[in-house]
């Protein structure tokens, strides 16, 4: 089969590769129908990740068709249409039972890390895959859904509404800012509105991001490199500030940007990756009662997500902007590791 091969920092390869095979009776073969590109497959690249050994295929998203099944599969079969889950989780250590499952103490290279796709074993850019603990890893694609609808449901929209929304702890009323525009900014915009926000502020440097915001929810758009930002944010909140900052990003800036426009009593939910130290003013903080969250997917609202989707409450398939067959797979990379230049934010590779 081919598939996508890092090769080091800064090389990758579309080329030939052994099969994969079952290893475990919990594993599944999946023929996949379509994957993406996410903004942590281009960190691999740069070298910031350097658990990421030379010769892993990548990626951590997709869609596909069951081939085969390992002996101690019950629930799924040779032809069902599943969605990979970014995270992969044994459903039976104590961090699962409790729903965390991006902290499973049982997954295959390294113990309390659910994300291992494209990470400790080789990942859904290819044209098969083996997916560990298929029975809770995976979800069966209802009927009529699309695979631009299904992708999303894979890592982005989860990320957003887990981490950003629900660890945000956004409520009906609230006023409710996204730093960043980018896919996972825009799943958290789109995803809030589940809990009926007065006010959905997106903040972002690009006007085009900011055109896109206002299409999947946004109620108001700042740009970040107006002087006065702060002010019209401040303006949009009475003077207040936000009662939730969502920090979409993953640079310095943004995260301190965050902190600056939320009230007394409100929640800074960061979902950006961070790679560098960020300065936490807690001598101006700790007397404004703020909540600062943050994490890793646990992809536990996946299932209800789904039937969102499928039932068209959560238009998915809108952050799909360009689309490319598998031996496209180095163009799809070119195009979304330079997103502003191709106004592009989710590439769909089929």
């Amino acid at each position: 089969m081919k598939a996508l091969v890092y090769k080091g920092p800064g090389q990758k390869s579309w080329e030939e590769v052994p099969n994969p095979a079952i290893q475990q009776s919990t594993d599944v073969i999946v023929k996949m129908a379509a994957t993406t590109i996410c903004g942590t497959d281009l960190h691999i690249l740069k070298g910031d990740v350097p658990e990421v050994e030379v010769g892993r295929i990548l990626g951590h998203e997709g869609i596909g068709v069951i081939t085969e099944v390992g002996s101690g599969v019950t629930q799924l079969a040779v032809g069902d249409r599943v969605i990979l889950s970014c995270v992969s989780s044994c459903g039976r250590c104590s961090n699962c039972r409790k729903g965390l499952y991006s902290h499973c103490l049982d997954p295959e290279g390294v113990a309390g890390i659910g994300w291992i796709f494209g990470y400790m074993i080789d990942g859904t850019q290819a044209e098969y895959v083996r997916v560990p603990f298929a029975e809770n890893s995976v979800y069966k694609v209802p009927e009529g859904m699309s695979d631009a609808e299904g992708i999303l449901l894979s890592d982005i929209l989860p990320t957003g509404f887990e981490i950003g929304v629900q660890y945000g702890h956004v409520n009906p009323g609230d006023v409710v800012a996204v730093i960043g525009s980018g896919p996972v900014g825009l799943s958290s915009v789109m995803t809030s509105r589940l809990y009926g926000p007065s006010k959905i502020i997106a903040i972002d440097l690009d006007d085009a991001r900011l055109k896109r915001a206002t299409d999947f929810g946004a109620t108001n758009t700042i740009n970040s490199g107006d002087a006065d930002w702060k002010e019209q944010v401040m303006a949009l909140t009475d003077g207040l500030g936000v009662d939730v900052a969502i920090e979409a990003v993953g640079v310095p800036q943004t995260f301190t940007m965050a902190t600056e426009i939320v009230r007394p009593g409100g929640h800074v939910a960061n979902i950006g990756v961070h790679g560098k130290s960020v300065d936490l003013k807690l001598n101006e903080l700790w007397i404004k009662n703020i909540d600062i969250s943050m994490g890793l997917v646990n992809t536990n609202t996946l299932g209800m997500l789904l039937k969102l989707v499928a039932e068209h409450k959560l238009p998915a398939e809108e952050f799909v902007t360009h689309e490319f067959s598998f031996d496209q797979m180095i163009e799809a990379y070119d195009v979304f590791g330079n997103a502003s230049m191709h106004d592009a934010l989710k590439v769909l590779i089929h």
